[in-house]
């Protein structure tokens, strides 16, 4: 089972009906029983950063989030969800966030239209599992105003090209981050996904 956390800062329908393509069984939840005995977790979201990390707090999930990291249980962060992985955002004047992976986040430079929202190109950075089976320049849907600036560079698996590089797709041993939409982005996302299930199993 995967255990999607339940925070109040994701789009949940999408997500659950495409990992019921998958064949994958998902429930979303925020008791630290059923995280705990989900064999993976997802961390989606929408919004700020700032109020996203006040509610996992309010709900002590970040305890529970870091407990399950350290143990090795393989965690994906989606959108925002992959935002809250790294150490601090400067968003709303600035926040800390879980401190799985080492950087930051800042807001996407004023040269291009911000929010990134749309479609856009998926360029490997390393070769790995996750990329198989997406062809030539697979494209992904994206909504976001901020993206990871600062970051372990052999963490990156794949990046956007928007007003500079936007770190896509990042992996540290069991932390996974993509910062694009997989259940919103057609067989390209259906296939990451299948991807990232198969590589944990």
């Amino acid at each position: 089972m995967i255990a999607i956390i339940d925070y109040g800062a994701g789009n949940i329908k999408s997500l659950q009906f495409a990992l019921d393509k998958l064949g994958k069984t998902s429930k979303l939840t925020m008791d630290p029983e059923e995280i705990n005995q989900a064999d993976s977790i997802i961390l989606p979201g929408v919004g700020a950063f700032k109020d996203a990390m006040e509610a996992l707090q309010r709900y002590q999930l970040d305890t529970i989030l870091k407990e399950e990291a350290a143990n090795g249980k393989p965690i994906l962060g989606i959108c925002l969800g992959m935002q809250l992985f790294y150490e601090f955002s400067e968003e709303n004047g600035g926040c800390t966030g879980l401190g799985f992976l080492s950087g930051s986040v800042k807001r996407i430079s004023d040269k291009v239209k911000v929010p990134h929202m749309g479609w856009n190109i998926l360029q490997s950075d390393q070769p790995g599992t996750l990329l198989n089976h997406l062809g030539d320049e697979p494209y992904v849907y994206f909504v976001h105003s901020y993206a990871v600036d600062d970051l372990d560079e052999n963490t990156l698996v794949a990046s956007a090209d928007y007003g500079g590089r936007v770190p896509a797709i990042v992996q540290n041993k069991n932390i996974t981050g993509m910062q694009f939409h997989p259940e919103k982005s057609g067989d390209a996302g259906i296939a990451l996904l299948k991807n990232y299930e198969e590589s944990i199993s």
